[in-house]
């Protein structure tokens, strides 16, 4: 199982193109200073709005930076076409990528048995850990316990869940149902709660800006040191609120910018730099930080 401090990496552009170097230093930041895992290309890294080509290089940067260290890759291979998911899964495996993580399909809206129909086939047409992730404020569809547990059981690779739907409820539901199952938060103010009821891990935004921060709450409450872990996620509740403000990945990139780990800041249409009170609102968060290099 793939477990523990996970950050969804953002994509850094230049000039309207992958900025590839960059992408690299801060995939190296992140291991660095203690993620255990890196997700390129999910909503944060601005899925989207990547051509198949720069998804998959983004898919290959990460697994070659992070190749010969302890971090590994869960590369984002989601889509609201089953077709071009399983496209996108093969290569990540192909390319030596650790696990997928695979986002509901968005727009179509399918019924609980197209979902099921969905990651059934992508999950069987690779070998890795498959993660399914769950966002239904972004895709309109929630992907209900019931289903991603009979998804669990009944397809061998599929080990985990992404729970961004800001319920803790659906997580206590999850884990009382089905213990095995693999619970990772997606929200990161409720990173703490979510772990103490049992969940094995986040995949953050903020661990883009203080990887070691979430790094240091997720192996607290992984040992059980509950106090500890929710010292840390009190002491970030202020920054995660900040972070979004506006649509993700809109206020991460921007702080990330203010913060000099990135040269540019661009997003890709129909995304905006983040309005001029709003960048107010991070640079003043970003006063109260001490961000690692």
């Amino acid at each position: 199982m793939i477990i523990g401090s996970m950050t969804a990496l953002i994509t850094p552009f230049k000039d309207g193109k992958v900025d590839e170097l960059s992408y690299e230093e801060l995939i190296k930041r992140q291991i660095k200073n203690g993620i255990e895992v890196v997700v390129p290309v999910g909503t944060t890294g601005e899925s989207a709005t990547l051509t198949h080509n720069e998804h998959k290089k983004c898919i290959e940067i990460a697994i070659s930076v992070a190749k010969g260290t302890n971090t590994k890759v869960i590369a984002g291979a989601g889509s609201n076409s089953t077709i071009e998911a399983i496209d996108l899964a093969k290569f990540a495996q192909s390319a030596g990528a650790d696990g997928i993580l695979s986002v509901t399909p968005y727009y179509n809206k399918p019924t609980q048995n197209g979902l099921y129909q969905h990651y059934k086939e992508i999950a069987n047409a690779i070998e890795i850990p498959f993660m399914m992730y769950n966002v239904p404020s972004r895709t309109g569809v929630d992907l209900n316990a019931n289903t991603a547990i009979k998804l669990f059981n009944d397809v061998e690779n599929i080990y985990a869940v992404k729970e961004a739907t800001g319920s803790l409820e659906r997580c206590v539901e999850l884990l009382s149902k089905e213990k095995k199952i693999v619970v990772i938060s997606g929200d990161d103010s409720i990173n703490y709660p979510i772990i103490a009821n049992g969940g094995k891990g986040v995949i953050s935004v903020t661990a883009n800006l203080l990887p070691n921060k979430i790094a240091e709450l997720v192996k607290f409450g992984l040992e059980g040191n509950f106090s500890e872990s929710k010292r840390v996620n009190d002491e970030l509740y202020p920054l995660n609120s900040t972070l979004f403000i506006e649509s993700n990945p809109i206020p991460i990139k921007a702080i990330m910018y203010l913060a000099g780990l990135i040269k540019t800041l661009e997003y890709r249409l129909p995304l905006t730099p983040p309005s001029s009170d709003s960048m107010k609102k991070l640079e003043k968060a970003l006063e109260n930080i001490e961000v690692p290099k």
